[in-house]
């Protein structure tokens, strides 16, 4: 959990260390993976000592979990809109997204009220449950179906949205 500060003045450089803290993580997991960085490894990049890494992030799962933006992306309820804002970020970052540990990218609830929103507005097809469409939804949302079909710009975010999009019509709908 981050520390909060009360410093006044001051808040504006923990801001910058802990700016400078993620960047160096997103740089070393791009270039090495989770398992080949350590917090020293990632302190060292960013300029600052281990404990203040520690003491900004608590743990470097914390830190992980900083880096990866899915607590950020707006749930609407609609998996267009959300598979477009997922596909822009992983479009930007996909080596640092395929190097992060499995579920890091996972969003439980965006599923979830998608799933939820299909059923009230009686979208969902005949025999479908809840679970069944949030399952669906979750896969088809997942970085690792975005990587299998964007291929490093093989094709465009947008192709990736419309192929993803015909897939979860032809289960859900």
């Amino acid at each position: 959990m981050p520390r909060t500060y009360r410093l006044g003045r001051r808040q504006a450089s923990v801001d910058r260390t802990a700016t400078s803290v993620v960047r160096a993580a997103r740089e070393l997991i791009a270039e090495r993976g989770t398992r080949g960085v350590t917090v020293a490894a990632i302190a060292s990049r960013a300029g600052v000592s281990r404990l203040t890494v520690y003491g900004r992030f608590g743990s470097k799962a914390n830190l992980l979990a900083a880096i990866a933006p899915v607590a950020t992306w707006t749930v609407t309820g609609d998996l267009r809109q959300h598979l477009e804002q997922t596909t822009a970020a992983w479009a930007q970052e996909p080596a640092l997204y395929r190097n992060l540990p499995p579920g890091a990218t996972r969003s439980t609830e965006a599923p979830r009220l998608i799933a939820e929103r299909l059923a009230a507005d009686d979208r969902l097809r005949p025999g479908c449950s809840l679970k069944e469409a949030e399952d669906v939804i979750a896969a088809v949302s997942s970085f690792a179906m975005f990587d299998q079909l964007y291929k490093d710009g093989r094709r465009s975010g947008a192709a990736v949205i419309e192929i993803l999009m015909r897939l979860a019509s032809s289960i859900l709908a």
